[in-house]
């Protein structure tokens, strides 16, 4: 099975050293670590898409997507992106 060689992300050291901050931090949302373990994975050169997806349990299309919305935004792509429309809020307790 021929397979195309990643597109290595390059990151800055400052850069490396938020996002290792952020898998390190026991505090961080789960979700905001794993795309900072797979930023900091796909800088690797000997990195395998296949693998690591499957290590992390996400298909390649999203750890490709993560790295092309990294090229273009930079770092502040582990946090979510604001969502539209109205935001939640929680109703007060029914009366008795």
């Amino acid at each position: 099975m021929r397979r195309r060689p990643p597109r290595l992300i390059h990151l800055a050291p400052s850069e490396v050293a938020h996002l290792e901050g952020l898998v390190q931090d026991g505090r961080t949302e789960q979700r905001i670590a794993r795309r900072a373990r797979i930023l900091l994975a796909m800088a690797e050169p000997d990195t395998i898409v296949s693998e690591l997806a499957e290590r992390l349990g996400q298909d390649r299309r999203t750890i490709w997507a993560l790295c092309r919305r990294f090229e273009a935004l930079g770092a502040d792509v582990v946090k979510d992106a604001p969502r539209s429309g109205r935001p939640r809020e929680l109703s007060p307790p029914a009366a008795r």
